[in-house]
């Protein structure tokens, strides 16, 4: 027993000393344009999602959501802080996502289009809509996604939450009348 003890601290460390020179190697590409490889995508992916369904798990889905208030009120604001990256109807990418890794989803797209992990049959499950106000709230570290939560109360992150849920189902027509944003008198700016 004593024996496979040292054995086993002697690996660990062993293990721990060459993960510290890789750090500190610098050998491991960090540039944008070069996709990481298999393992490390899958770590970071799995620590992303396992990460986000524990956080989101708890949230509550407001009655609501399908209100054409929050559909119109998300609507703008995410044609003000979310195409760049995300998109809008009839267009496949904007010199912003083109540079960005990982490559951010289309949300235009229904989530078995953008998201097979999370797809279900319609895309609109209550876990992806927990899934998608946590994200809008709190971001992605090391990946561009910005938390709108700082900024944004919840009624704000679940407008537009409501409006990611339509998305994928609107014309490039009906996203420019669904995305204008409002003045005090109920006009368009």
């Amino acid at each position: 027993m004593k024996n496979y003890l040292k054995s086993l601290a002697l690996i660990s460390a062993f293990i721990m000393l060459s993960g510290g020179l890789f750090l500190y190697s610098g050998l491991y590409p960090m540039g944008a344009d070069t996709p990481h490889n298999q393992l490390t995508y899958w770590l970071l992916e799995t620590l992303r999602e396992r990460s986000i369904a524990r956080a989101a798990s708890d949230l509550e889905i407001p009655n609501d959501l399908n209100s054409s208030d929050r559909l119109l009120a998300g609507g703008a604001d995410y044609n003000d802080m979310c195409t760049g990256c995300h998109l809008k109807p009839g267009k496949t990418q904007s010199d912003f996502s083109i540079g960005l890794y990982p490559v951010p989803p289309n949300l235009t797209l229904t989530v078995d289009r953008h998201d097979p992990e999370h797809a279900d049959s319609t895309g609109s499950d209550n876990e992806t809509i927990k899934r998608q106000f946590w994200i809008i709230k709190h971001g992605i570290k090391a990946s561009g996604m910005p938390a709108w939560g700082s900024g944004h109360d919840d009624e704000r992150i679940w407008n537009m939450v409501a409006f990611i849920q339509q998305l994928p189902t609107l014309s490039p027509e009906q996203y420019q009348i669904l995305s204008a944003r409002r003045n005090n008198n109920g006009g368009h700016h």
